[in-house]
């Protein structure tokens, strides 16, 4: 019959249900059987040649016992239609289902005739009969595949290692055993003989996220002893598997590009530090972590061991902007232990990855200038510049701009006014001049960033122009004399001519001397406060009032001043 068309199977399996349900007793030649149970589904049936584990009880007639199965406490395995078995039991097993039950009545001419010990001569027999395991010498494994997902980059081959789920059960329904239970992955080499038979077979050709029903005989499962304590002897072994991950020991990281910005400048190299966002699933898809969730960047040194290997070598020769999808094999990412928590033992780990920004320690400012026609004066330390600015990240994301304010930005260069990288971008640049200025974390807002504004060690982009600038005093001085100073400055200051200044005749002496023309204050800072200062530093003995023994000029000072 296993050679009779599927349509022809399934018609007699139909068939075989009709007559449980409707038709009287069946007689054998002088046999008779009743179908007292019979399953919803018969994927196979009882032929000559078979091998069965079936449990019984054996009665006479008056319902007197003479024998059972079940008090022995194990099944009776026997091979059916070759003689091992009293002849009407021979005939009454073929046919019957697994999980089938029935009562077989068994003249005596089909058993044991007119010899007997326990069982009297010419005695009629009945046998309640339950079928639990059926299989052939000839069976090979059965693979039914009920679900396969859409994709399916690669398959189980030998020699892989797999991690998967499964339940164990006889060809009964008898649940030996499940992975799901312990909560726990059966983690193993497929093909090299780590599992049993069937297994091995079973598993392979298959995909990721792949379910299976794997069917064995008990010689590609546990044979003639079992294991001893849940699987019996002589048992068909049903498996319910499905994939949940797959890698070879001989695997590299794989890379899938997933999209490239428009313009690729630079790419990541190794030593150099990367913001990073990340999505972090198991290959099954399970989600194990996000810089996302945490609404932060991943920030680390690629190429110098800070990340997993897989990540370091992945994250090499990116762009800005790039997303990628980055596999790692267990032993480039966490190896045979895991986390302990998320990230289970020989787990295959999957990042979709984009990149924010990057950068070098050894990087410097980097300036592209696009000057005026015409470019005369060029700013330097002790300038006061007026400019606007455009600020972003690297990605583009926006930061801040001047022109929100309707106003420049003004600083004087070398003040500390500004971070080291801008006032780097705006040495030398003329009036109408515009510049885009490319600064590292270490010349902008370095580790820590701006609470709310500007991330952590990023990299920072600003558009600027420069609208005015008013050239500052040498270096060292505070005021500066336009014209020759006058041989009688101290007098001139001296407005009562108690011989003393106070500090109103310095103030308004100063401001009149820049009001006129003939002095300038350092530009960009608050003239009071200059002059303020200059006034505290000819007080010498800090007794608020300057007399001519103090006063002197910045060239006659033996420790300089920022002063006259």
């Amino acid at each position: 019959n296993r050679a009779l068309p599927v349509l022809a199977m399934i018609f007699m399996a139909f068939l075989v249900s009709f007559v449980a349900c409707n038709a009287p007793p069946v007689p054998l030649d002088d046999i008779v059987v009743e179908k007292t149970f019979t399953p919803e589904k018969c994927d196979r049936a009882v032929q000559q040649g078979d091998f069965v584990r079936y449990h019984y009880n054996g009665m006479f007639p008056d319902g007197k016992k003479f024998d059972s199965s079940y008090d022995r406490g194990t099944t009776y395995n026997v091979f059916v239609g070759r003689g091992q078995l009293i002849a009407g039991m021979d005939k009454a097993l073929v046919g019957m289902c697994v999980n089938e039950r029935s009562l077989v009545k068994i003249p005596p001419e089909l058993a044991y005739g007119k010899n007997g010990d326990i069982i009297p001569p010419d005695s009629i027999l009945h046998f309640d009969v339950l079928m639990l395991d059926i299989w052939n010498p000839e069976d090979k494994v059965q693979i039914q595949t009920y679900y396969k997902p859409e994709k399916c980059g690669r398959a189980v081959e030998v020699s892989d290692y797999v991690r998967y789920h499964y339940n164990g059960t006889l060809l009964d329904g008898t649940l030996f055993d499940s992975s799901h239970t312990r909560m726990r992955t059966y983690d193993t080499y497929v093909g090299i003989g780590w599992l049993i038979a069937g297994m091995d077979q079973g598993l392979l050709g298959m995909c990721v996220g792949e379910k299976r029903i794997i069917t064995m005989p008990p010689s590609l499962g546990y044979g003639e002893h079992g294991d001893g304590s849940d699987i019996p002897a002589q048992a068909s072994l049903v498996f319910d598997v499905v994939l949940l991950d797959l890698h070879n020991p001989k695997d590299e990281i794989t890379v899938e590009v997933q999209s490239l910005p428009d313009s690729c400048p630079r790419k990541s190299k190794e030593g150099d530090f990367m913001r990073y966002h990340y999505n972090g699933t198991l290959l099954d898809g399970t989600f194990f972590d996000s810089s996302y969730s945490r609404n932060r960047t991943y920030d680390t040194y690629i190429g110098k061991g800070y990340v997993i290997a897989g990540m370091d070598q992945g994250l090499l020769g990116v762009c800005v902007g790039e997303r990628r999808r980055i596999t790692i094999p267990p032993h480039l990412a966490y190896g045979e232990e895991g986390t302990g928590t998320k990230i289970p033992g020989s787990a295959v780990l999957v990042f979709e990855v984009l990149i924010i920004d990057f950068h070098n320690p050894s990087d410097t400012v980097q300036i592209t200038k696009e000057k005026p026609e015409q470019c005369g004066y060029t700013t330097k330390r002790g300038d006061f510049v007026k400019y606007h600015y455009n600020a972003s990240l690297l990605d583009g994301t926006y930061i801040d701009s001047s022109h929100r304010y309707g106003k420049t930005y003004d600083v004087v260069l070398g003040a500390g006014q500004v971070i080291p990288g801008m006032e780097q971008g705006l040495m030398e640049m003329c009036v109408g001049e515009k510049r885009k200025l490319v600064v590292p974390p270490h010349l902008g807002y370095g580790e820590r960033g701006v609470d709310g504004e500007v991330p952590g060690s990023a990299v920072l982009v600003f558009d600027i122009e420069l609208f005015g600038v008013e050239e500052g005093l040498p270096e060292g001085y505070m005021f500066v004399w336009n014209e020759d100073v006058s041989p009688d400055l101290f007098k001139e200051m001296d407005r009562n001519k108690d011989l003393e200044v106070d500090p109103t005749e310095f103030s308004d002496y100063i401001q009149q001397q820049v009001n006129e023309g003939r002095g300038r204050l350092a530009p960009g800072f608050d003239p009071h406060r200059i002059i303020d200062s200059m006034y505290h530093n000819q007080d010498r003995n800090k007794d608020g009032k300057i007399t001519e023994e103090e006063f002197k000029l910045k060239a006659e000072e033996a420790v300089a001043h920022d002063e006259l």
